[in-house]
């Protein structure tokens, strides 16, 4: 997807990727309290992909946009997690087309293989089990920063 963010000499675009347990959090640190609308989850079983669109807060910019006194940001992004063997939904309806999910964390749990599980904690009690031949995620996003709807930084207290 191409973006005039991305040629107009702004902020360059988040790209990360991660292949271990280290730069899987740091990427589960930034999609903390992202949200993704269950239509927006696919896995393509012939490509081993599974993907979602979903809308984080960007909490790399926080502190800056405290100081500049801007508005909170947050910004469109896909995950893709590729060499995928199976996926398990758990605590939610993927049938329920209007239901929006929000993203506590992920874990990866090796398997002795060097397979293994890696696991998106989802709000209430849901997640998200992918099996996985090896640890193969990306995370970019996909169009400009907007302004946080609420205008407030997510909070759990």
């Amino acid at each position: 997807m191409t973006d005039a963010r991305f040629q107009d000499g702004g902020e360059e675009p988040l790209r990360l990727v991660a292949q271990d347990g280290e730069d899987l959090q740091v990427i589960s640190t930034l999609l903390q309290d992202a949200v993704l609308p269950v239509t927006e989850l696919a896995f393509d079983a012939r490509r081993r992909r599974f993907a979602v669109l979903l809308n984080r807060f960007r909490w790399e910019d926080r502190a800056e946009a405290e100081r500049a006194g801007r508005a909170y940001e947050r910004v469109r992004s896909l995950l893709v997690v590729d060499d995928v063997r199976k996926v398990q939904t758990m605590g939610f309806d993927r049938g329920e087309r209007d239901l929006v999910l929000s993203l506590l964390s992920m874990s990866f749990d090796p398997g002795e293989d060097g397979t293994g599980r890696l696991t998106l904690t989802l709000a209430g009690d849901g997640a998200i089990a992918l099996e996985v031949e090896a640890l193969d995620v990306r995370l970019d996003d996909v169009t400009r920063p907007y302004r946080a709807p609420s205008g407030k930084v997510p909070n759990h207290g």
